[in-house]
C-alpha cells in the first residue's frame, strides 16, 4: 500500500459525493517491465479526469476512453458497466507496443464502477487512524468486505476475489525546529509524508514560520520530544529523526523511539557523538544492543553532503530507502521496473 492509493480513494470519494460516476482500476497482476506494482490504483471520473496511475501512462488514455464511452452508453440507454470486469494489456508484442508497455510488460487489471462509497469512507477512517486494513472485493457481485489486515499481508488474487491491503500514511517526527528540520520537512512532504516538528525551545520553534507550518502535512506538535515520541505510539509507518544536536533533548526521544515499533530512526551527530551517544543510552538508559543497533548515525545516506538542503536530501533518501525495504517495494527507474 501506497499513500498515493489513499489519495485516489480520497479522491474518488469526493467526486461521488459531487455527483459524479467514478470506477476505479486496481493492477492485479504484472509480467516483464511493468511500471506500477499489483495493487496500485487508479480513479476515472466520468469526465476523463483521473487520480493515481496503473501503468505509468502507458495505458491511461486508453483506459479513460473506455470508461468515457461507457458512460456515453449509459446516457444513450445502453447498460455500463456494473460489475467488476478483467482487463489486459500487452498480452501480444503488437499490443505492448501499441500501448506503449516499457520493455515488453505486460498487466491485468480489474476495473469496478464505485457504486457504494460506505466503504471507501470507513477505510479512510480507518486508515486515518492508523490501522491495516484489507479489502476484498468479490468479482461476481461487486462487493466489498473491509477486515482487519496483519503487518506483512499482501495482494490476493484467485480470479473470483480479489483482495488488497491499505495501511496509514507514512509519518516522520523530526526533532528539531532548525533549517536542517525545515528542509527535511519539505522534502519529506513532497514524498507524501505527513510532517510533525517538535521542538520545546521557542526561539528555534519560532523559525518554522507561518509559511512552513502553513504547507499541508506540516504540523508542530507541543511539548518535550519523549512525551511527544510516547504519546504518538509510533508504529510501524513512523519515522523518528533527532536533528536538535543537543542531548537532553535528543537522547530522551531516541530512548523511546528505539523501544518503539518506528522502522527508521535517525540522529544527527558524527561517528564518535554517535559512539558516545550509544555508550549513554546504554549505561544510563539500559538499552539493549539489539535497540542501540536500529540506530541510524550519522543520519543519511553518505552522499558527502555539505549544506542543509543536501544534507536533508542524503536523510530523506535513506528514510525512503528503509522504507521501501521493510515494503518489498520494486527499485524503478525512469518509470520502468529494473529486471
Amino acid at each position: 500500500m501506497e499513500s498515493l492509493d489513499l489519495r485516489v480513494l480520497s479522491d474518488a470519494l469526493a467526486w461521488r459525493s459531487a455527483g459524479h460516476a467514478v470506477t476505479l482500476v486496481t493492477v492485479v497482476e504484472t509480467w516483464g517491465s511493468a511500471p506500477r506494482p499489483p495493487g496500485a490504483l487508479l480513479a476515472v471520473r466520468d469526465d476523463g479526469v483521473v487520480s493515481g496511475s496503473v501503468s505509468g501512462g502507458c495505458v491511461e488514455d486508453d483506459l479513460i476512453a473506455r470508461t468515457k464511452a461507457s458512460f456515453k452508453a449509459l446516457d444513450a440507454g445502453t447498460p455500463a458497466l456494473s460489475k467488476p470486469a478483467m482487463i489486459a494489456y500487452g498480452v501480444s508484442k503488437e499490443e505492448a507496443t501499441r500501448f506503449g508497455l516499457p520493455c515488453g510488460g505486460t498487466l491485468r487489471l480489474v476495473q469496478e464502477p464505485l457504486l457504494d462509497t460506505a466503504w471507501v469512507a470507513q477505510l479512510l477512517a480507518r486508515t486515518a487512524a492508523h490501522q491495516l486494513v484489507a479489502r476484498t472485493l468479490t468479482l461476481a457481485t461487486g462487493a466489498v468486505q473491509l477486515s482487519d489486515a496483519v503487518r506483512g499481508q499482501t495482494l490476493q488474487f484467485d480470479g473470483s476475489t480479489l483482495s488488497t491491503v491499505f495501511g496509514p500514511k507514512w509519518r516522520l517526527l523530526l526533532i528539531g525546529a532548525g533549517q536542517l528540520s525545515q528542509a527535511v520537512a519539505q522534502m519529506a512532504v513532497m514524498l507524501d509524508f505527513d510532517v510533525l516538528v517538535c521542538d520545546p525551545r521557542e526561539e528555534y520553534a519560532a523559525t518554522l514560520g507561518a509559511g512552513l507550518l502553513g504547507m499541508s502535512g506540516i504540523r508542530r506538535v507541543e511539548g518535550m520530544p519523549d512525551d511527544v515520541v510516547r504519546e504518538l505510539v509510533p508504529d510501524a509507518h513512523t519515522a523518528i529523526v533527532a536533528l536538535t544536536h543537543d542531548p537532553k533533548l535528543d537522547d530522551m526521544a531516541l530512548l523511546e523511539a528505539l523501544q518503539s515499533n518506528a522502522f527508521y530512526v535517525g540522529a544527527l551527530g558524527s561517528r564518535r557523538n554517535q559512539e558516545t551517544r550509544k555508550q549513554r543510552l546504554a549505561e544510563h538508559f539500559d538499552l539493549s544492543a539489539e535497540e542501540l543497533a536500529r540506530l541510524h548515525g550519522p543520519v543519511g545516506l553518505a552522499l558527502g553532503a555539505k549544506t542543509p538542503a543536501e544534507i536533508a536530501v542524503s536523510i530523506v533518501a535513506e528514510i525512503v530507502q528503509v522504507k521501501n525495504a521493510v515494503t518489498g517495494a520494486v527499485a524503478t527507474t525512469a518509470g520502468c521496473a529494473l529486471t
